[in-house]
Order: structure tokens, then sequence, then C-alpha cells
């Protein structure tokens, strides 16, 4: 993808979500973002089940998140998103003081050409690589 803006966001979770997220048992690589009834939803994240808490008192760990984002964000990314073509992913997820925010990028998804250019590149940086260790 190619990251065209990104908007930090909190995010509305249950205890055993935060734990969890303070152990770095999240997986953000499926996540996407979806704008329904003006609110953000983070779908398809997967944060693991809290060990020391019981099955009973635990979450789901594929459950739809909603995001907290103010109006004007929502209503500009509503537009772009309908207009042009663009999705919304999550990029990466921290704690900032004790919130836990999560930054997503509006991005434009790369045409085949671009693929393999990145990854011609990557292959480069790896053979410089090891040709400098040696």
């Amino acid at each position: 993808y190619h990251i065209l803006e990104t908007y930090e966001a909190g995010i509305e979770l249950v205890g055993t979500e935060v734990k969890s997220i303070r152990a770095g048992k999240v997986n953000l690589r499926d996540g996407y973002v979806l704008i329904r009834n003006n609110e953000a939803w983070l779908l398809n994240v997967h944060i693991s089940p809290y060990n020391a808490s019981g099955t009973y008192f635990n979450h789901d760990p594929r459950r739809p998140r909603k995001l907290l984002l103010h109006r004007k964000e929502i209503n500009r990314l509503i537009g772009q998103v309908e207009q042009k073509g663009l999705t919304l992913i999550p990029l990466k997820m921290y704690f900032k003081d004790s919130w836990v925010k999560v930054t997503i990028g509006l991005c434009k998804g790369k045409k085949l050409h671009d693929k393999r250019e990145t990854i011609k590149r990557r292959q480069d940086k790896r053979e410089m690589a090891r040709a400098l260790k040696r």
C-alpha cells in the first residue's frame, strides 16, 4: 500500500484486551477499518485471550472494536474512502500514557509493477547487507 495520510485514534476495549496488548499479543496483519453509521470500526484484528483470566471472563479475539475519532476526521475519511476508493488500514498499536492508541493509514493499493519493484528493492538491500558482512 501507498500511505497517503495517517490518523491517531483511540480504541474502545475491555480489560482483558488491554492486558493482552500490554503483553504484546496483537496481530494487525489482516486488519482494516470500516466506517459504518458514521462510526469507525476496527475489524479482523486479533487480540489473543488473556491467559491469567478464565475462559468465562475473556473476550472474543476477533470482535469488531470501535475507534474513537473526532467527527470532522470521520467525515473527511468517509469522503475520501467513498470517492477515491482508498482503504483504511491499522499501521501500529501503542500506549500513550495509559491509553491504547491505533495509528490508521489512508492507503491506496499498489499496482502489480509497484509490488515487483518493492520486492526487487528489498532483495537488493539484503544482498548489499550480505556483501558488507563478508
